[in-house]
């Protein structure tokens, strides 16, 4: 005997499915843009240089192209985890800068330390490098959903500060191309809605009277 399907959860739990896979599909198109776009950052540290980019996102032509900035004075310093050019970790520490009274600003990666409680000396002048992004720390959810806000331009410099050691040039394999693996979490999300609906359903149908 075939049993009658709940109409209204069971349109519910399909909609979600169909979304979820829509998004799982939609992040593999995704991984080949970027594929793309990664094989354009990788030759763009040998192009010429660039005017520095004022405002967010960073075009995929002009991340890692050298360029320069002017920081009229340091705001403030704030360290993340970052790699020396001779291959050590230690802290990356950011100049927030100001540009002028009014305006954007810039920021500046402005060398590596091995200490977290470092304290640069620098107060600002021009400095020469390559066009980088902020650190993202944009919530998984935002970037999988695609309503995160764009990462914001920052020079990584090419000769640090004094007291600081020089940072590692960059290079494509630095831009994360996580898309597969969304795709994949969308895909498990929609196979784990659908087993827990199975099992609702079971739990709640009586069982059929044989007789």
């Amino acid at each position: 005997m075939i049993r009658r399907l709940p109409l209204l959860p069971t349109l519910i739990v399909a909609a979600a499915v169909v979304v979820m896979i829509g998004l799982g599909v939609w992040q593999l198109q995704r991984r080949a843009e970027k594929e793309a776009m990664l094989a354009l950052v990788a030759s763009n540290p040998a192009r010429p240089p660039v005017a520095f980019p004022t405002f967010s996102p960073v075009p995929s032509e002009q991340l890692f192209r050298r360029s320069s900035a002017y920081c009229l004075h340091v705001i403030r310093w704030h360290s993340e985890a970052g790699r020396a050019a001779d291959g050590t970790t230690g802290y990356r520490y950011i100049a927030d800068c100001a540009t002028g009274a009014e305006g954007p600003g810039v920021l500046v990666a402005a060398g590596v330390s091995a200490r977290p409680d470092a304290k640069p000396q620098w107060q600002g002048g021009q400095m020469r490098g390559w066009i980088g992004e902020e650190p993202d720390h944009r919530s998984l959810l935002s970037r999988i959903s695609g309503k995160a806000m764009p990462l914001r331009p920052m020079l990584i410099a090419g000769e640090p500060v004094p007291g600081l050691k020089p940072l590692a040039p960059p290079t494509a394999a630095d831009v994360p191309n996580n898309h597969l693996a969304y795709a994949g979490q969308w895909f498990f999300f929609a196979a784990i809605a659908v087993i827990i609906y199975l099992l609702a359903l079971a739990k709640r149908t009586p069982p059929v009277d044989p007789r």
